[in-house]
């Protein structure tokens, strides 16, 4: 019902003899950078997202902040 070992070992075999190792090993080499790329950007996107969420409420405690000195000045 699923994949034996036997099987993978003629399908590896059927691939190296169809691209060569050289080939292979290229295109492992591409997938490598291509994955630790990603993660890099999911990383700095994360915390991108992280620091943005800082910076609204950081904001909106100043807005608050400086409403309140505006209505204090007003009743003097």
């Amino acid at each position: 019902m699923g994949i034996s070992i036997w099987q993978l070992l003629i399908l590896l075999a059927v691939v190296i003899l169809i691209f060569g190792t050289k080939k292979l090993k290229n295109v492992g080499g591409d997938l490598g950078s291509a994955i630790k790329g990603f993660k890099s950007a999911v990383k700095d996107e994360s915390a991108g997202e992280n620091s943005n969420t800082q910076n609204k409420v950081e904001q909106a405690e100043d807005n608050t902040a400086g409403t309140e000195s505006v209505k204090k000045e007003d009743k003097v």
